[in-house]
């Protein structure tokens, strides 16, 4: 029997998609200033991360609601994605509680994206499917860059830092799906109408994860007691000068919008590589309970 082809061409037809049931933290308390003692730091990681639980289980949800019809292997891949964004979820539902325990409140930032996804759940299924691609190409290129550069961990707690690099390590294995998916629910289009539809919503993406997460970490900083002309300052130079994640995404964040573009044009798997090593890292554990539980 001969082997299932690619849907999208591009993605390495040898991808596996993988999911590490590992828990982080658990049983320890993590420093409130965690990223080393800094504010900004910790703030943008910390925003960031409020976002997640609700916010995959979204993108889970946009993703299967186009798997019945799509060929092999995406359809395997979706189930995978699923049990990868699943996990994510729950260690950083995990992770948000040692935060609140170390004294942060981030109701405001959870609320803000509950709100945005009862906007989007409005409308048709293909714009949540939508979102979901743009947001996840996002996250991609943010996991690209993490793991790329060490300076933007440095300092941090060891089981955080684990955390992160764990995650960012199966946003990059998982990258084409939701794109994947996206070709898949939209393969009777135009390619104009596809661009344009996608473009547009990658940039009013853009613009809501910028402006949201800048007035997350501005909240939390305030909750650290750094406020007005200090706190921004900090921040804007944090993300965007040193180490400048947000400016160092940038031309990767471009191509998004280039004819031809898909996820795996770069194939970034020797970054996983470069992560992977024995099976208890610092700061993190394998789990052998149910994936589900906190």
């Amino acid at each position: 029997m001969n082997a299932p082809t690619r849907f999208d061409n591009v993605t390495p037809a040898d991808l596996s998609i993988t999911p590490r049931d590992r828990r982080f933290g658990r049983g320890e308390a993590t420093p409130r200033l965690w990223h080393g003692g800094r504010v900004a730091d910790t703030a943008i990681y910390n925003a960031l991360s409020a976002t997640f639980p609700i916010g995959e289980a979204f993108f889970v949800e946009s993703v299967r609601q186009y798997r019945d019809g799509a060929p092999e292997p995406l359809v395997s891949e979706i189930r995978a994605f699923t049990k990868q964004e699943v996990i994510h979820s729950r260690e950083h539902l995990a992770f948000n509680r040692r935060a609140a325990d170390a004294g942060y409140d981030l109701s405001k930032l959870e609320a803000k994206v509950a709100a945005w996804l009862v906007l989007t759940r409005a409308r048709p299924p293909i714009v949540s499917l939508a979102a979901t691609m743009a947001l996840e190409h996002f996250t991609a290129i943010l996991a690209h860059e993490l793991l790329a550069d060490p300076s933007h961990l440095a300092g941090a707690d060891a089981a955080t830092a684990a955390l992160w690099k764990w995650h960012a390590t199966e946003e990059i294995e998982h990258k084409g799906v939701a794109y994947d998916t996206w070709l898949h629910a939209t393969k009777t289009w135009p390619k104009r109408k596809r661009w344009e539809v996608k473009a547009k919503v990658m940039l009013l993406v853009t613009r809501n994860f910028i402006v949201d997460r800048t007035a997350g970490a501005i909240e939390l900083m305030r909750q650290d007691g750094v406020t007005g002309v200090r706190a921004w300052s900090v921040l804007l130079w944090t993300m965007w000068m040193r180490p400048g994640m947000m400016r160092k995404i940038f031309a990767a964040w471009v191509k998004f919008f280039l004819p031809g573009f898909h996820p795996w044009n770069e194939d970034d798997r020797a970054l996983i590589a470069n992560y992977e090593g024995p099976p208890a890292l610092a700061g993190e554990r394998e789990a052998r309970t149910d994936p589900l539980a906190v």
